[in-house]
């Protein structure tokens, strides 16, 4: 059973066909990381494009904590980082982060920017990799690229560029001593990328806590693919199973 459709409000006036669900999507996977602790005080920004657009995107207000956001608070920007749509600021970071990003790969429609625990360790260690480890890491090794450089916050373009670069045609990237940042061409494959590969960073992190040596798995069973996520695992179901949740305990998300 996927997640009802919630009703489209009057306040929809404006958007484009299809938006308001994907605002619904986004909301939902707003809450689900809060609830899986991804979340940094009231920083960290998620965005998606519009359907249809390759210029205009929504991504969450400056100084709302994920617990509280709501379909209808996300905000639309162009990739100039004008406020075009809805009340509320675009943080500097989030925009020299996602515009550029959303420039440099018009195929990342979402881009989820965070720091959950256990990616984030990942990122402060010297060469911190995510080894083949594990059933999941078979998928995960040839998506992950690493950025060994930190400049501080991010605020000027020729950064988010940098890391557009660093980033090239692989999905996931650990941020030196910063954090995570994953992209998709949907809302539901980027946070089921994104929360897969923290959970396997948690196991592999887990692991070297004992102090052992971590016990690799063969070379040939590496899946070399760096193609949609959704098109190996089942990403919407599981956002859908989110939603489900959320229309039970926090039905506030898709209002």
């Amino acid at each position: 059973m996927s997640a009802k459709t919630q009703p489209v409000p009057p306040q929809a006036a404006g958007m484009v066909d299809g938006e308001w669900e994907i605002r619904c999507d986004m909301a939902a996977i707003f809450r689900a990381m809060n609830r899986l602790g991804m979340n940094e005080q009231i920083a960290n920004h998620c965005s998606m494009m519009l359907p249809g657009t390759d210029n205009l995107f929504l991504i969450n207000a400056r100084g709302y904590h994920y617990s509280e956001i709501t379909a209808s608070s996300l905000i639309v920007c162009d990739l100039q980082g004008n406020v075009l749509r809805g009340d509320g600021e675009l943080r500097k970071v989030a925009f020299h982060i996602h515009a550029r990003l959303h420039l440099k790969h018009p195929q990342a429609r979402c881009i989820l920017h965070v720091h959950p625990q256990y990616l984030t360790a990942l990122s402060m260690l010297e060469e911190g990799r995510l080894e083949l480890v594990h059933q999941n890491s078979a998928m995960l090794y040839d998506r992950v690229a690493y950025d060994e450089v930190h400049n501080g916050v991010v605020l000027w373009d020729e950064e988010g560029d940098r890391i557009a670069e660093v980033l090239g045609e692989r999905t996931i990237l650990i941020m030196k001593n910063h954090g995570v940042t994953v992209v998709g061409p949907s809302v539901a494959e980027a946070f089921d990328e994104l929360y897969i590969a923290e959970r396997t960073c948690m196991y592999q992190m887990t692991a070297m806590g004992t102090g052992m040596k971590l016990a690799s798995i063969g070379d040939n069973l590496r899946d070399r693919y760096n193609g949609p996520w959704g098109e190996r695992f089942d990403a919407r179901l599981h956002l859908d199973a989110w939603r489900r949740m959320l229309d039970k305990q926090e039905p506030d998300y898709a209002t």
